[in-house]
C-alpha cells in the first residue's frame, strides 16, 4: 500500500462570461487528492491520510475517494470547512490558483490524528503541495516522515504555492523538514525557479535535493521533457508531442506513474530506487511520461488508467 498524505479540496473553476458573468464548476482536487486517484486507477492499493470537513463539500471528496478504490480509514473526519482553490486557466492552459482555507479541514491536522502506527503493509509515503508548509499539519506531516524516514519509501512533490504561502523564506525552512526525509523528490522546472528566485539552475536543485539524503530527484520541464538526477548520473527523456488542452494535474500524475511503475517493478524500496541505474531510470521517467501526455490533452485532472497507458505506448511504437 501506498499512504498519500496531504490536502484535499475544491478546485472551483470559473471562465469569464461577456462582463456581467462568470460560470463555475467545482472539482474534486487537491495535488496529493489526484495523486491518490492516480494510483488507485494505475492499479496500486492506495489510501489516503488527510482532514476532511463533514460540510456538503467533505462529503463529495470523501465520495470521490470511495469510488476510485482509494482507502478511507485514515481520513480525519472534522467540523472545518472544506478549502476552495479558485482555479483560472491561462490562453496556454496553464493554471493559475487562488486559496481560500485560513482554518479549513485539510490543515487542522495535529500530531494527535497520527495513528500510534502504522501497518507494515505500506511500502510508502507521499507528501507535498502546500500541507507541507502550513500549520498545524505541516509539523504534522513532518513528523510522520521523520518516523518513517528509512522504513519505507518517502516521496516528495516540492510544488511550491506562492499563492498559499509567499514567504518563500519559511517555505524553505518548512519544506527542508521532508527534503531531509525523502527518498524521492519530484519537482518542476517552475517549483524550482519559483523556491530560488532563479538563483538555482535544475542541476544545482537536483544536487541541493541528493545532499539532502534523496535517492532520485526528478524535475519536470512540461514540453522539454523530464531529467532525473542520483548517485549514477543524470538522464533525460522528451516530453510526449500531444495537443495541450490544459495542465491541470500534470505533475500528480507523473508523480503516480513514477511511484505505481516503481510498485509494480518490485522497486518500491529505498535501497532498490537508491541502486537504480541509468537505464531503469530512463524506462521510469518514459512511463511518467506518457502518463502526463494523456492528462494534458484532456480537460482537467482526469488521470488516465494502466490500459490507457500501454494502449498510448503501443501507438507510439507502431
Amino acid at each position: 500500500m501506498i499512504l498519500v498524505c496531504g490536502e484535499a479540496l475544491i478546485d472551483l473553476f470559473v471562465t469569464r462570461r461577456g462582463r456581467s458573468e462568470m460560470s463555475t464548476r467545482a472539482v474534486a482536487g487537491g495535488s496529493p487528492f489526484n495523486v491518490a486517484i492516480g494510483l488507485a486507477r494505475l492499479g496500486v492499493r492506495t489510501a489516503f491520510l488527510s482532514g476532511i470537513s463533514r460540510d456538503h463539500f467533505g462529503a463529495f471528496l470523501a465520495d470521490r475517494l470511495a469510488c476510485e478504490g482509494v482507502g478511507d480509514g485514515f481520513l480525519v473526519r472534522t467540523d472545518r470547512p472544506s478549502t476552495i482553490s479558485i482555479v483560472a486557466t491561462t490562453d496556454n492552459g496553464e493554471p493559475n490558483y487562488a486559496f481560500h482555507g485560513d482554518g479549513a479541514a485539510d490543515r487542522s491536522l495535529q500530531l494527535a490524528h497520527l495513528p500510534n502506527t502504522l501497518p507494515d503493509d505500506i511500502q510508502a509515503l507521499t507528501f507535498g503541495s502546500y500541507s507541507m508548509a502550513v500549520e498545524p499539519v505541516g509539523t504534522t506531516f513532518a513528523a510522520l516522515a521523520r518516523r518513517m524516514h528509512g522504513r519505507c519509501v518517502v516521496s516528495v512533490d516540492a510544488n511550491v504555492r506562492p499563492t498559499v504561502v509567499s514567504d518563500m523564506q519559511g517555505w524553505a525552512v518548512a519544506a527542508e523538514r521532508f527534503y531531509r526525509t525523502a527518498t524521492m523528490i519530484k519537482a518542476s522546472d517552475e517549483d524550482v525557479r519559483v523556491a530560488w528566485g532563479g538563483r538555482l539552475s535544475i542541476a544545482d536543485a537536483a544536487a541541493y535535493w541528493l545532499k539532502c539524503g534523496a535517492r532520485l530527484v526528478v524535475v519536470t520541464e512540461g514540453a522539454k521533457g523530464a531529467t532525473a538526477f542520483s548517485a549514477a548520473g543524470s538522464v533525460s527523456v522528451p516530453a510526449r508531442s500531444v495537443v495541450v488542452r490544459d495542465t491541470v494535474g500534470a505533475g500528480d500524475t507523473f508523480h503516480a506513474a513514477l511511484l505505481a511503475q516503481l510498485a509494480k517493478t518490485g522497486r518500491l524500496h529505498p535501497e532498490a530506487i537508491a541502486a537504480l541505474d541509468l537505464s531503469a531510470i530512463r524506462e521510469l521517467l518514459a512511463y511518467a511520461t506518457a502518463a502526463a501526455a494523456i492528462t494534458v490533452s484532456r480537460d482537467g485532472a482526469d488521470l488516465p488508467t494502466t490500459a490507457e497507458i500501454d494502449a498510448s505506448t503501443e501507438s507510439c511504437h507502431a
